[in-house]
């Protein structure tokens, strides 16, 4: 059974700095893209981050373009995401997740397309 936990999350200051990591166990971790989402109260969730299994191929909302980062350590079955310059509107609870299809190489944002999902942590940023 695929597990994803994910880590990381707090309480930061506008402008300031975090980086999740997403520990997968259970399943081929190297052979599948995965992707990070997230959910403001009252909202629904939404697309941040993809990278494929390799970490060659990165895809990213545009909205977030140079601020988020997404990669991969393979060896250590984690996905990271990092996130400079935080704003009020970045708070939410941060999902990551796994594609369904192994080895795909095109990324997206649709989450059809991911079928093993995190327990989420929270991020809340403060003006």
């Amino acid at each position: 059974q695929v597990q994803l936990v994910e880590s990381g999350g707090g309480l930061v200051q506008a402008g300031g700095s975090l980086r999740l990591s997403c520990a997968a166990s259970g399943g081929s971790f190297s052979s599948y893209a995965m992707g990070w989402f997230r959910q403001a109260p009252g909202k629904e969730r939404e697309f941040v981050a993809a990278i494929s299994w390799s970490g060659g191929n990165t895809y990213y909302a545009d909205s977030l373009k140079g601020r988020f980062t997404i990669s991969r350590d393979n060896a250590k079955n984690t996905v990271y995401l990092q996130m400079n310059n935080l704003k009020p509107e970045d708070t939410a609870v941060y999902y990551c997740a796994r594609r369904a299809v192994r080895g795909a190489v095109v990324l997206g944002p649709a989450e059809y397309e991911y079928n093993y999902w995190g327990q989420g942590t929270q991020v809340t940023v403060s003006s």
